[in-house]
């Protein structure tokens, strides 16, 4: 099967180094040092002329309304944050971008997207608390939540020292691809948006053996299926990965960014194998598009996307352009 390029660039995305993308960046904040790693890397980092942010706060009043004195002492809170918001909105209109603050009332994971699609942002930036996977699982994260309710592209923001921006230098940017549609339209976004000097890029597709949707029906291939059989399916993977790495690696190019290029194709878990290869690389930023799956389907089969930003060590971008956009789970 020959390798196909990009299909085309996608609502609202041009192709090419000259490109000229408006942004409108919504930035997820409650003051706590994640909190304080995005508004630096917000700031730190190279954006589209004409780039527009909406820092957001977000408190949830309504678990107070039985309790009159903790719900007027978290109002007092509420009307002492605006000083803190405006120094973070100053933070951002310093570097040249036209920046507004909106305090929310109401479930953080759900008003933060809601007010997201309300806006029309393109992507909202987020801090990670670092819980462990147990408390994650028992209590939610913030994070987690806003990247699957969000119709938008989301941002999970963390420093691999802990301490600075990752965008306070030249950046290592890892884009997994698989070819899709939504691989190809985050390469372009990707692509199309400025990065600190000395950046570099390197494109990771991962063979799979199954190429359907039900991972657990292939678990067993070797015990059942001729090993010609199975060669067949080795190379048509590795000729699928071969073709997605050459057409984001192309889409790169074009567009005047430095691609590391000649790395070994791996089969495996995709999930696993990017993780393994963000950290051995170095990565500071892993961008990989989300195909939208939703409910039980997700539930069920998992989400690479999503369980790439969970456990990152590092910052991950997933981009949401090219899915159904529902309507937000109020849960």
């Amino acid at each position: 099967m020959p390798c196909h390029g990009a299909r085309g660039d996608g609502p609202g995305i041009q192709c090419g180094a000259t490109a000229k993308l408006l942004m409108k960046v919504l930035i997820a904040t409650d003051y706590s040092p994640a909190a304080g790693l995005v508004l630096d890397e917000a700031v730190a980092r190279s954006w589209p002329d004409g780039t527009s942010f909406s820092v957001v706060h977000a408190v949830d009043l309504y678990r107070f309304t039985g309790f009159p004195a903790f719900r007027e002492e978290s109002e007092h809170k509420l009307k002492g944050l605006d000083v803190g918001m405006k120094a973070s909105v100053e933070k951002l209109a310093r570097a040249g971008h036209h920046t507004e603050l909106k305090i929310l009332t109401g479930f953080p994971r759900t008003v933060i997207s809601r007010y997201a699609k309300e806006w029309n942002a393109d992507l909202v930036m987020a801090g990670s608390h670092g819980h462990s996977a147990m408390v994650r699982f028992l209590i939610g994260s913030v994070a987690q939540g806003i990247l699957r309710t969000a119709t938008c592209s989301v941002e999970i923001v963390r420093s691999r020292t802990g301490k600075t921006a990752p965008s306070s230098h030249a950046m290592k940017i890892l884009l997994a691809t698989d070819n899709s549609d939504c691989s190809l339209r985050a390469a372009h976004a990707v692509s199309n948006r400025p990065w600190p000097l000395g950046s570099v890029f390197k494109v990771l597709s991962v063979q799979e053996l199954a190429s359907g949707d039900d991972q657990m029906a292939w678990t067993t291939l070797a015990p059942i299926y001729p090993k010609s059989l199975l060669d067949e399916l080795i190379a048509h993977g590795h000729e699928q990965a071969e073709c997605a790495v050459k057409a984001a690696t192309e889409i790169l190019e074009r567009a005047g960014k430095s691609v590391i290029t000649g790395e070994k194709l791996p089969m495996g878990d995709p999930r696993a194998l990017i993780l393994d290869t963000a950290e051995a690389w170095g990565a500071d930023l892993i961008v990989l598009a989300s195909h939208g799956r939703r409910g039980l389907d997700r539930f069920i089969m998992g989400s690479v996307s999503e369980a790439v930003a969970t456990y990152a060590k590092c910052s991950v971008q997933v981009i949401r352009n090219c899915s159904t956009k529902g309507e937000i789970d109020d849960r």
